[in-house]
């Protein structure tokens, strides 16, 4: 069946929208993967008939081959997010040999279009999809809500395996609507360093801390926000994570935090609720099948036993079993999930012999936090014992991944002793099974994690077996794999689909990184893995962090015996683009591009010193060495390699940018508009040239440099056009350092050119919060220095004196801002673009007292931008010497000055400059007449 437009389809609690692809729990919108929602929709068309895995594998996927066991995985997802076997209630069933079959009854109603979305986008938050149903805690978690509304910090107790994250998780979720710039979980689990926290937290919102004070700069990031902070797994760095609380509370007003852990913060103003076991039917009690699973306790074993054993039912016979399994495992849900998912290995005698067996020493009903440690403990201890000897080993080398993981990568730190490939895919699909494993489930991959409470216990025997150390050599050199794989499809792969694929290995990259290029590590390992993860850093705009290890693993590789020229050539090009952003042309960002390429000529490697000259060139064009930046482009024309298109493009744009900001306009213009042509010509339009200088989007740079020409040829509204587009690009592929690129070099300072200043600040605060979020305080040092004059009335640090391009800039925003630096370079050639500017606003400065050499000046101003094909500072000088003359009486050479300067501006018209070239010429005209 089809569902025509406009009609929902009901079943159970929820309703489903098929043509808006929504689904809604009562009023709440229930966030499904792509794929489970998906597979549900072809199940509603065909309910009640058996849907086989061929058919559903072809509409779910109709353009990938993917193995069955995905459909298994996104299949078992969507079951536990619906709840399915909840209270007894089936959803979906599997057909042996056959497929699936939606058998729930449903109905087709005419619906009012659905309800708004309340759930925000999720830039605003980073909570996870919800993969289960929440069985037993609503009343927990209303009252948490209204908690949080008075109290701005609460911390959830209880011990491991009690449902903290759970319950923390499910408050959040449905307190998305309530905090202005939205919700952030913060997961410690993977974090062992206390100093570390502040700085992760950081990277939630991607901003970047000051090394000295992280607390303090994350405290005023903070004040004016209005949000809610969940702090998930805080027991192992309670003080720190106290510590940072107060702070937060004291710094920021309107932030509030939950926490979760197995003891309290002891941190002032918090307020503690303790979580308690799921309710058992009491012991005095006899209660029938249908009041039993009121009992949040039975209601979710039985949900799960029915996920693990299709043919499980609670009937008057099993109930007094069910009831003392719950009760012996005291009410834990991860215990009462462990041992419901062992009903269809062991059946309900088994599994409460195997129980009264473990639990000897505890009575039931134990309420004490140590009792249900021990209870926990003792599950996970037969659970273990119950899997066989692969899957013991499978499970303990796993807790060595600090994140989600997939089956490949599974493997490749699984597989050694003990265990062949071919063992992998059974034991996992077991430990899902039996739920020490669990699956989040991915638009295009299916992840897998181990729960903090089991990665722990996992750990644990790791250690136990004498097995971390080669199992962390296995995950280190998994990263290295994964790394390649990463850079080989960098060049191949759409940006958000690359970086949501491997993006999730930052934090088993980092663990890596730190154990590799420590004092015991696999150094060797740990600098390739340095070098090759470069482009994950790039595209995450994480250098300041990349050039921290980069340093590390350079320190270590020329300290060997004979260190590998092309890895040291690569990790100094890291280290220059990184201190290129970090640090702007400082000594050792010269000294990284201009090693790397002494070592690149001495080894004949013509990438590495096509990579170093162009990270050079940057350097001197940021330090306004145009000249010097010119001579470095010409050396590509000996350097780029035959054939190769892509190269061949980007030192193409890079020529353009040495032309334009040495002066010569009219080339530059004409190459631009060339490299713009062959980009969309050879589709490399949005790319990189992955590994070649310092790294923005090819597009957005090229457009960027486009409007800068446009602009100083005097075509200001096509300039702006030219700068949004860029700014649109480097937004839609959200690359921090291309947004801030352009919104330095173009789009701020061609808004304010053009008089149009709520645009030029709206712009101006987006480079100020990108540059400090993605780290980049080159363009940050750029943004305060713009402040002055595109935002004077706002609170922004007054930058020291300029230097280089920004210093170049500023006298063409402000004239006052000319001194005699400038006007030496203007004098010897070496201001390039901006001569012409410093010449007029020197002649401005001396007007009053010297106005011959006012005019001499202006003359002077005027030749050189009429020289460059600079139009925009050729009506600017026009005009100030227009100015002179007319105050001389000397107005028909003043008019024939500027009359046919500003007969060539035939759009812009109302941009500042065009309109004092008006002013000036009216009265002109009349008084040229009389």
């Amino acid at each position: 069946m089809s569902f025509p437009t406009e009609q929902a389809v009901r079943f159970g609690p929820y309703r489903i929208y098929p043509d808006q692809r929504r689904v809604l729990e009562g009023d709440q919108p229930l966030r499904l993967g792509r794929r489970a929602l998906d597979i549900l929709l072809v199940l509603l068309e065909h309910a009640g008939s058996v849907v086989s895995k061929q058919v559903l594998l072809a509409r779910v996927w109709p353009t990938s081959v993917v193995e069955e066991i995905n459909l298994r995985v996104h299949m078992a997802a969507l079951r536990k997010a619906l709840g399915d076997g909840q209270a007894g209630q089936r959803y979906i069933i599997t057909i042996a040999q056959r497929g699936y079959s939606f058998v729930a009854p449903i109905a087709l109603e005419h619906a009012e279009p659905a309800p708004a979305p309340t759930l925000p986008s999720p830039s605003r938050h980073n909570l996870p999809l919800r993969r289960t149903r929440m069985i037993g805690r609503q009343p927990l978690v209303d009252s948490l809500m209204a908690q949080l509304a008075r109290q701005r910090l609460v911390t959830l107790v209880g011990p491991g395996g009690i449902g903290k994250t759970t319950v923390a998780l499910r408050v959040a979720e449905q307190l998305l609507d309530r905090y202005r710039d939205g919700i952030r979980l913060l997961d410690l689990s993977p974090i062992t360093d206390p100093a570390l926290i502040a700085g992760h937290l950081a990277a939630l919102f991607e901003w970047s801390l000051d090394d000295d004070d992280a607390l303090g700069s994350l405290s005023n990031l903070l004040h004016g926000q209005h949000l809610l902070l969940v702090i998930d797994n805080c027991e192992h760095l309670i003080d720190s994570v106290a510590m940072l609380c107060e702070q937060l509370l004291r710094a920021a007003p309107q932030v509030h935090i939950l926490a979760t852990s197995r003891e309290s913060l002891r941190a002032e103003g918090e307020f503690v609720q303790r979580l308690d076991a799921l309710d058992c039917p009491p012991p005095s009690s006899a209660p029938d099948c249908d009041e039993a699973l009121g009992f949040s306790a039975l209601q979710l074993f039985v949900e799960r036993a029915m996920v693990s054993h299709e043919g499980f039912e609670l009937n008057d016979a099993a109930l007094p079993q069910v009831i003392e399994i719950c009760r012996r495992l005291d009410g834990i849900p991860l215990a009462i999930e462990l041992a419901a998912a062992q009903v269809g290995q062991l059946g309900l005698d088994g599994l409460l012999v195997r129980l009264l067996g473990s639990f000897r020493l505890n009575g039931p009903g134990d309420s004490s936090s140590q009792g249900r440690h021990q209870t926990l403990r003792a599950t996970l201890d037969w659970s273990f014992e119950l899997l066989n000897s692969c899957e013991q080993t499978c499970l303990r080398r796993l807790a060595v991944f600090r994140g989600g993981f997939t089956l490949e990568s599974a493997a490749a730190v699984i597989v050694g002793q003990h265990i062949a490939p071919g063992e992998v895919l059974g034991s996992i699909t077991q430990l899902v099974a039996k739920s020490l494993l669990t699956v989040e489930v991915g638009d295009e991959e299916v992840f897998y994690r181990l729960l903090d409470t089991t990665r722990r216990y996992a750990l644990e025997k790791l250690r136990d077996a004498v097995e971390l150390a080669e199992t962390l050599d296995r995950h280190a050199e998994r990263c290295l794999a994964l790394m390649h794989q990463a850079q080989n499809d960098w060049p191949h792969t759409a940006t958000r689909t690359w970086i949501e694929r491997y993006s999730r290995s930052l934090e088993d990259l980092r663990a890596a990184l730190d154990r590799g290029l420590g004092a015991n590590g696999p150094h060797g390992l740990a600098i390739r893995l340095t070098a090759v993860s470069t482009p994950l850093w790039q595209e995450l705009s994480l250098l300041k962090e990349h050039g921290n290890y980069v340093r590390r693993a350079l320190a270590l590789l020329l300290a060997s015996a004979a260190p590998c020229p092309r890895l040291t050539i690569n990790l100094k090009l890291a280290l220059g683009s990184s201190c290129y952003h970090s640090q702007g042309g400082s000594a050792e960002t010269v000294e990284a591009f201009v090693s790397a390429k002494a070592l690149a000529d001495e080894h004949l490697d013509t990438a590495g010193q096509l990579r170093a000259v162009s990270g050079h060139m940057a350097v001197n064009l940021s330090c306004g060495r145009y000249q010097e930046a010119l001579a470095q482009s010409l050396e590509f024309d000996r350097l780029v390699m035959h054939g190769d298109a892509l190269v061949a493009l980007s030192t193409h744009r890079l020529r353009v940018l040495a032309l334009h900001f040495a002066g010569q306009q009219t080339l530059a213009r004409s190459n631009a508009e060339q490299v713009l042509q062959r980009m969309a010509q050879s589709g490399h339009l949005n790319r990189f040239t992955h590994g070649f200088g310092v790294q923005y989007d090819q597009s957005v740079a090229a457009l960027t440099i486009l409007a800068r020409i446009l602009w100083l040829q005097g075509q200001p509204q096509r300039a702006w056009l030219t700068a949004r587009q860029a700014l649109d690009i480097a937004l839609q592929i959200n690359h921090g350092t291309s947004i801030c690129y352009t919104l330095a070099l173009a789009g701020c300072l061609i808004a304010h050119y053009n008089g149009d200043a709520p645009t030029a600040r709206e712009l101006l605060r987006l480079l100020l919060e990108q540059s400090q979020k993605h780290s980049v305080p080159l363009f940050q040092l750029w943004a305060r220095h713009y402040a002055q004059v595109i935002d004077p009335e706002a609170e922004h640090p007054a930058p020291t004196h300029g230097s280089g391009l920004v210093r170049d800039v500023m006298v063409t925003l402000d004239p006052r801002r000319v001194d005699y630096v400038l006007l030496a370079r203007a004098e010897d050639g070496s201001a390039g673009w901006s001569s012409a500017e410093i010449f007029r606003a020197e002649a401005e400065r001396v007007l009053s007292h010297n106005p011959t050499q006012a005019e001499a000046l202006l003359q002077r101003s005027l030749a050189v931008a009429r020289q460059q094909g600079a139009r925009a500072w050729e009506l600017r000088s026009a005009t100030s010497l227009a100015r002179v003359w007319q105050s001389q009486g000397n107005a028909p050479q003043a008019f024939a000055l500027l009359a046919p300067v500003y007969a060539g501006f035939t759009e812009g018209l109302a941009t500042p400059d065009v309109l004092a070239a008006q002013q000036v010429l009216e009265p002109l005209h009349g008084q040229r007449r009389a």
